[in-house]
């Protein structure tokens, strides 16, 4: 018997059951997942996914399976018990392969985007359809969960389950702040987590900082030379108050003349860039830096044009490429 609260929906000649998240965790009862957030980038065609659970094991299952059935999942990263996919949008073919007769399967059917929101779709086999059909719709950031029928919402054992999950809309967008220190008074790192700290702005999220390396060997510099990347998911309206909060927390809080701050929107971007090397490794100049965010269309917001623009690309560049970020180029843990 359905609950008072479920919403039934005709979409294509088909009776979806709607459920809120709310709903859900009546249903099925509390379960484990503890953030779900999509970041879409439609130019690249792709998703940012994160989820967050309450244990590591069940993330890295999770990602385990997703990436060996394919679908839309380009790639998986898992740090503690949170998970981040990268995914190409639009509907895609899964294959579960033996998983689906012996252990269960897990996929990630496509990523669309309708208006304000973003549609995942979802099959899960046995254990692992508990996971997308009761758990994942539960987590914080799901708007509404859609299943298209009712066998989808009986979990467990060897069935199939799927749903789609509609959660809000969001982008990614990335800071690159360098120089704002000298070498008797101020720290970046310091300064720019403290401005992510300080952003408390509605239909934003902060999402990580990251130290990035840069040559030690440049001449004029602090003694670390260590630019600072600040990552956020935000809703497309509040992007432009976003970039002008950093803007005016970095220009208040300086100590330094030379101050850069470099701008990206989106999850796509040049992979190739001789710079993501050059600037762990050579002495550049203003103007070559300028000429390659250019190029890979990143934007510069500070007005003084001068050499904190260099690391402020740099940590721009390396802003969402992992720990190697923090180490000398070649460094690996």
């Amino acid at each position: 018997m359905l609950l008072p609260n479920i919403l039934l929906t005709k979409i294509s000649a088909i009776t979806m059951i709607t459920l809120r998240p709310d709903d859900v965790k009546q249903r099925f009862g509390p379960l484990f997942s503890r953030k779900f957030l999509v970041m879409v980038d439609e130019k690249a065609g792709l998703a940012e996914i994160i989820e967050q659970c309450q244990a590591r094991g069940t993330i890295e299952w999770d990602a385990m399976n997703r990436r060996r059935a394919g679908g839309a999942v380009a790639a998986c990263a898992v740090e503690g018990s949170t998970m981040t996919i990268r995914a190409r949008l639009g509907k895609h073919p899964v294959n579960f392969g033996a998983a689906a007769s012996t252990i269960g399967g897990q996929a990630l059917e496509g990523v669309e985007v309708n208006g304000d929101e973003v549609i995942t779709s979802w099959e899960g086999i046995a254990g692992a359809g508990v996971g997308i059909a009761a758990c994942l719709p539960q987590a914080p950031g799901v708007i509404r969960a859609e299943y298209p029928s009712e066998d989808d919402l009986k979990v467990g054992g060897a069935r199939t389950n799927h749903v789609r999950i509609v959660s809000p809309r969001y982008e990614k967008v990335s800071f690159g702040i360098d120089d704002t220190d000298t070498k008797t008074e101020g720290a970046t790192w310091v300064m720019a987590l403290k401005c992510a700290e300080a952003c408390h702005i509605e239909g934003v999220e902060f999402l990580n900082m990251r130290l990035v390396q840069l040559n030690p060997k440049v001449p004029n510099k602090t003694t670390n030379c260590v630019g600072s990347a600040l990552n956020f998911a935000a809703r497309p309206a509040s992007i432009q108050k976003l970039r002008e909060f950093v803007c005016s927390f970095v220009a208040e809080h300086t100590v330094s003349k030379d101050t850069g701050i470099a701008f990206l929107q989106g999850i796509g971007m040049e992979t190739d860039s001789p710079y993501l090397k050059a600037i762990k490794t050579e002495i550049l100049t203003v103007d070559l830096a300028e000429k390659e965010a250019q190029r890979l269309g990143i934007e510069f917001l500070d007005t003084n044009g001068r050499k904190g623009r260099i690391g402020a690309l740099g940590a721009v560049l390396w802003a969402n490429r992992g720990i190697e970020a923090a180490g000398l180029y070649g460094e690996h843990l």
